[in-house]
């Protein structure tokens, strides 16, 4: 599986509406933080104008967000101000450097294997009473992610893009979550939510997926435009079929799984 795919930035945005809603109903659910003011940490902050969001809701607080994508880090660096800045750092082998009060992530740990187990020396970076929140999508067995897999994995692209996507293991089950975080000490709220996002113009399921989980299969076949394309047009009709447009728009359910635990103390 790609676990660092190139990223477009305007290509991500182009849905921020949608993709900024879950982050607000993270954040909804973050407890008060035991220092004022605090220090917190976005991980996979992507473009940034959602790390901003934290910044409006705690002004004083010192927030970092990290991201291991030059593209991603260049459009954040717009977001940058008095107690506000970016960092290069990889979540597969991100240790927290200092105590933090908050350490959030949005739709970020899905691409790093083995977040599981990172999440007990990410707690220990976090002050007693400081609280780890993040949330992943939840549908790999959705249409958007099986026919991609199905697709990638036939016979005349199986050669080429076979392993290269996310598969079923790369988010686990919720209690598999709540099971690790109250083990470890923590006070810890999780839940999943279907969003059905309705999505406007041509092929606006492929233009939402481009913009996150297709990125490694664009990735593989940039070096043969004609192929990627081809791949690309072969998916697109598949899209099409299991998400059908209507008057008002095209219909894309989308479940995503939520965590938040507060470390006891």
């Amino acid at each position: 599986m790609t676990t660092n795919p190139s990223w477009d930035p305007a290509q991500y945005l182009r849905h921020a509406g949608h993709r900024a809603r879950p982050f607000a109903d993270l954040l909804a659910r973050v407890p008060d933080l035991p220092r004022e003011p605090p220090r917190i940490a976005d991980l996979g902050c992507g473009p940034g104008n959602l790390t901003a969001v934290l910044a409006d809701r705690w002004p004083a607080g010192r927030i970092t967000g990290y991201d291991n994508s030059p593209q991603m880090l260049a459009d954040a660096a717009a977001h940058a101000g008095p107690h506000l800045d970016f960092a290069h750092a990889d979540l597969a082998d991100w240790t927290p450097a200092e105590t933090y009060d908050l350490l959030v992530s949005n739709a970020a740990l899905h691409w790093v294997p083995g977040h599981l187990d990172a999440l007990a020396g990410w707690l220990d970076g976090l002050a007693p009473g400081g609280t780890l929140a993040f949330q992943v999508p939840h549908n790999t067995d959705a249409p958007l992610h099986a026919l991609m897999r199905d697709l990638a994995g036939s016979a005349r692209w199986k050669s080429r893009l076979d392993r290269v996507l996310r598969h079923e293991d790369s988010v686990h089950a919720p209690g598999a979550y709540l099971d690790r975080l109250a083990r470890l000490g923590c006070s810890t709220d999780v839940w999943t939510t279907t969003y059905l996002h309705v999505l406007q113009g041509e092929d606006p399921v492929l233009d939402w997926v481009k913009g996150t989980g297709l990125r490694p299969a664009l990735d593989a076949l940039a070096d043969d435009p004609e192929a990627r394309d081809a791949f690309v047009a072969e998916y697109r009709d598949l899209l099409r079929e299991a998400y059908p447009s209507a008057a008002y728009g095209t219909v894309l359910p989308f479940r995503r799984l939520f965590a938040v635990a507060t470390k006891g103390g």
